[in-house]
This record gives C-alpha cells, structure tokens and sequence, in this order.
C-alpha cells in the first residue's frame, strides 16, 4: 500500500486589485502626507474619502 500524499494548501479567492482614487493616486495615497497639511484641509480629504466609500458600497448588492 502506498503513502498518501501531503494534502497541497487550497488558494484563497483573488484579492482585488489596488483602487485608484478619483485623483488618480493608488488608495493607499489618500491620507498620505495628511499630518503635514492645516487642520482645516483635513476635512476636506475626509470628505472626500466618505464620498468614495458611500459610492463603492452602494454598488454592493449589484455584485
């Protein structure tokens, strides 16, 4: 009788690619540099990434 084989590791699903901003910078950029700016832009860069994510969530249930 022969020796099974070791069981190989099952892949995870695919991560997804990186998103790019509405600037075009990779998402990972969006507070980057942040703590440099006024205070008072802050919620401007704020705003806009509750912007991105209201728009990226309410596509949601299409998938």
């Amino acid at each position: 009788m022969t020796e099974p084989s070791a069981p190989r590791p099952v892949p995870g699903p695919p991560r997804p690619a990186p998103v790019p901003t509405d600037d075009g910078a990779p998402a990972g950029d969006r507070f980057a540099g942040l703590d440099q700016r006024p205070v008072a832009e802050h919620v401007a860069v704020y705003e806009a990434e509750h912007a991105r994510l209201q728009r990226e969530l309410g596509t949601i249930d299409q998938l």
